[in-house]
């Protein structure tokens, strides 16, 4: 697999995203559902947004290894919000976990006027080797 980064600026590298990816002669691609702060038992979570999206990371990591993908492979990664104001307030935990798996990603942030049940935010990928 060839992977290109397409940026024609450079501010977008603040938000830990890029504006494109090209990916040539991929082995296989994998669309993962949207991953949200839910238990092994299927309980939606109460907890706050940065709870929430810090279980939500770790089911989307989850369902990738369960593929035999690896994080580093993800190239598009959209995120659902119903607060795009409290996500931004701990974006961090976001831009750290990006940053440890080297992910170079085309993302795009929709805050959204729910979610289902108590849940506040998801996260949508596509992952190639």
């Amino acid at each position: 697999m060839e992977k290109r980064v397409i940026n024609p600026w450079q501010w977008q590298d603040a938000r830990s995203y890029v504006q494109a990816v090209e990916i040539k002669q991929p082995q296989a691609v994998l669309y993962v559902a949207g991953q949200a702060a839910v238990d092994e038992h299927g309980g939606s979570s109460v907890e706050d947004m940065r709870s929430q999206l810090l279980l939500a990371i770790a089911n989307l990591e989850k369902v990738i290894r369960e593929a035999g993908y690896e994080p580093s492979g993800i190239v598009r990664l959209n995120i659902y919000t119903t607060s795009a104001e409290e996500l931004l307030g701990c974006f961090d935990v976001f831009q750290d976990w990006v940053a440890v798996h080297g992910i170079k990603q085309a993302s795009t942030l929709l805050e959204v006027q729910s979610l289902f049940d108590t849940l506040t935010v998801e996260l949508e990928a596509t992952v190639v080797r």
